[in-house]
């Protein structure tokens, strides 16, 4: 484990007790204090998607239940906002990945662009939409109660519930972290 891996586990460790008591109840109350980017949604479900990755393959997110879904989009024409909000991801999920919530978190980027900057992860995926993204980000934009000024990662539970969403690209990465961390660790439904 590398000096930066044991850093990060000592302050995800030491910022646990914040809601250890009651982790479903109180970690959005504790991330919404934190983070000004994070708003809570507590939708049963998610909109349907359909979606297909690199290889072709058909991916739905419902089979990803059990599994902690940061999704995220990336549509053609976002440009630089979409890019740094990537480059946020990809350091969220290197410090996911260093920890054992690496096998309860899964990454999904919804394209209809070529992401050739996005590093390679075993718990990443890359799906199209052929030209549907955009479609796709004002659908998942209504669960929003926030006025839209950029690109949303929409935060699923590992019940299948849309639990949050992060604002944009300039939250603070280890934000993100403590709150995967809560939700990998919540009661389950």
């Amino acid at each position: 484990m590398t000096v930066k891996a044991i850093v990060i586990f000592a302050w995800v460790i030491l910022a646990a007790p914040a809601y250890a008591h009651k982790p479903g109840e109180s970690l959005d109350e504790f991330i919404g204090q934190r983070e000004p980017a994070f708003e809570v949604t507590g939708f049963d479900g998610i909109p349907p998607l359909d979606l297909v990755d690199v290889a072709g393959n058909t991916v739905d997110l419902n089979n990803l239940k059990e599994q902690v879904v940061v999704l995220s989009f990336v549509p053609e024409g976002c440009g630089a906002i979409c890019a740094e909000q990537q480059a946020l991801l990809s350091r969220v999920r290197d410090e996911v990945n260093i920890t054992p919530m690496r096998d309860l978190v899964t990454f999904v980027v919804v394209t209809d662009v070529t992401l050739s900057a996005v590093e390679p992860s075993p718990n990443l995926v890359i799906a199209s939409q052929e030209g549907k993204a955009a479609g796709s980000v004002q659908l998942f934009a209504r669960l929003s109660e926030r006025a839209v000024n950029g690109p949303l990662v929409h935060m699923i539970d590992r019940d299948g519930k849309h639990a949050g969403i992060f604002h944009g690209s300039e939250f603070v990465y280890l934000n993100m972290v403590l709150y995967i961390n809560g939700l990998t660790n919540a009661r389950r439904h």
